[in-house]
């Protein structure tokens, strides 16, 4: 069953036999819910294939798979296909060759809000990032919200999937990056060097960056505050920190 609107599509595939014809076809599927407890053939056969791709897979009862169902004829199994293809890590340093520019990525610690996540896509965008990597798991896909929230940034900023974002980082310092996340107990952004090739690690809503993302990032940012609340959102913490670095490239 498809469902969304305004051109994005958040596809909610339901019965075994659907699914399994979803992974062999090679749709992009973000997460899977399974009956707790079900172990008929067809189900192990998912699970295989989910293993292959590491999608996650969570476990509900009967009456969440109910809720989610649009036809009734969901047999123990729901998958939900992304809105859109991720891209490879590859394809945003492409982008920034092909600019001539320093390579400058978002990298999003399981952010679970998909107007969190569109936002900062649209901010991404706009600031000039080459790219957005998300966790697997424990975060939100590209789902139809995140789609219209991003108010079209989705059609021109690469969003890769990762499975570790820690291990990820570690990669990409290879590559000569270097990274820097946001905290609140942090060294003021004024008083960072944010140029050169750069990753701008945010974390979620509530726990914020991971600790061990954070042990990964060559610097933490504080973004001053004056008011009488100790945080701000996620994506307007991510907007902040971005058009630092923006400032920085253009040397101002």
């Amino acid at each position: 069953m498809e469902t969304g609107s305004a051109g994005y599509n958040e596809f909610m595939i339901e019965g075994s036999y659907s699914v399994i014809e979803a992974f062999r076809s090679g749709k992009e599927i973000d997460k899977i819910y399974i009956l707790d407890g079900c172990q008929d053939g067809p189900v192990m056969t998912i699970k295989r294939e989910a293993r292959k791709k590491d999608t996650p897979i969570k476990y509900v009862a009967k009456e969440r798979l109910d809720q989610l169902s649009e036809t009734g004829k969901h047999q123990g199994v729901i998958a939900v296909a992304a809105a859109y293809r991720y891209a490879e890590i590859v394809d945003m340093f492409a982008l920034a060759e092909k600019k001539g520019e320093a390579p400058f990525f978002f990298l999003l610690d399981n952010i679970e809000d998909p107007h969190n996540l569109g936002a900062i896509i649209r901010t991404a965008n706009l600031a000039g990032a080459h790219g957005v990597i998300i966790p697997k798991n424990r975060a939100v896909g590209l789902t139809a919200t995140v789609a219209r929230t991003s108010a079209g940034a989705l059609n021109y900023t690469p969003v890769a999937k990762v499975t570790n974002l820690a291990k990820t980082i570690e990669e990409l310092k290879k590559k000569g990056m270097w990274f820097v996340c946001a905290d609140m107990d942090g060294t003021a952004m004024y008083d960072l060097n944010l140029t050169g090739p750069i990753g701008l690690v945010i974390g979620n809503e509530g726990e914020g960056v991971g600790r061990l993302v954070k042990e990964k990032c060559d610097m933490v940012a504080s973004i001053p505050m004056k008011g009488d609340i100790d945080s701000l959102n996620a994506s307007v913490a991510a907007g902040v920190l971005a058009y630092e670095i923006v400032r920085q490239r253009l040397g101002r």
